[in-house]
């Protein structure tokens, strides 16, 4: 069972490993700057479980863009101010989103879905088109195939961390169920330092 206060308890006590460790690839990156493109200047752009508010909410803030990153875990919304000064912070839970019913134009969630119990990706899926406005645009990113997992010594700290993946073809089922259309989906092999994983990332417009 994936359990949220092991994760949040995860990022908030290795943030700063986790920020020393962790590099901002191609991975991705094309799809979003495409999606934050798309956004009109004022644009409001939710990063949902922004982290250290990269890459998501540092290039929003980067492109003038009015950027809120939304996290459960302090140490990372703290880590994002330094890397998006520019952008908004709170802390909540993607399953009970501390913003408003039609308030953002675009929301982005890039590895943030995976750490979330399997059987609430419908719940924050449904969030996500909430507080969107009608036409409102998401990116979110999926593990192609179904997993779940843990590691009691992640990245070699003695704190464990916990995965869920809903694959892909659960991922379409959701968006298309919360009344998203799916405008665009790529496949993208990722390379870790022992294995590869194979993601998607879905467009999708309200």
């Amino acid at each position: 069972m994936v359990e949220k206060d092991v994760v949040r308890r995860g990022y908030d006590e290795i943030a700063d490993i986790y920020a020393s460790e962790r590099t901002v690839s191609d991975h991705g990156v094309e799809m979003l700057e495409e999606f934050l493109a798309e956004l009109d200047d004022s644009a409001r752009v939710l990063d949902a479980g922004c982290g250290q508010g990269t890459p998501v909410l540092r290039r929003a803030d980067e492109a003038g863009l009015n950027g809120l990153g939304v996290d459960f875990s302090r140490e990372q919304l703290g880590l994002a101010g330094e890397n998006a000064p520019g952008a908004n912070r709170v802390q909540g839970d993607m399953t009970r989103l501390p913003i408003a019913d039609g308030t953002c134009d675009g929301v982005a969630a890039f590895h943030s879905l995976i750490h979330v119990p399997l059987e609430d990706h419908q719940t924050v899926i449904d969030e996500f088109a909430r507080v969107l406005r009608p036409g409102g645009r998401l990116l979110v990113s999926e593990g192609a195939e179904e997993w779940s997992g843990t590691n009691p010594d992640w990245l070699e700290t003695d704190v464990e961390m916990q995965w869920h993946i809903a694959g892909a073809e659960r991922t379409r089922e959701q968006l298309r169920n919360a009344g998203f259309t799916i405008t665009d989906e790529r496949g993208i092999d990722m390379q870790f330092a022992d294995h590869e994983e194979h993601w998607g990332f879905f467009s999708a417009q309200l």
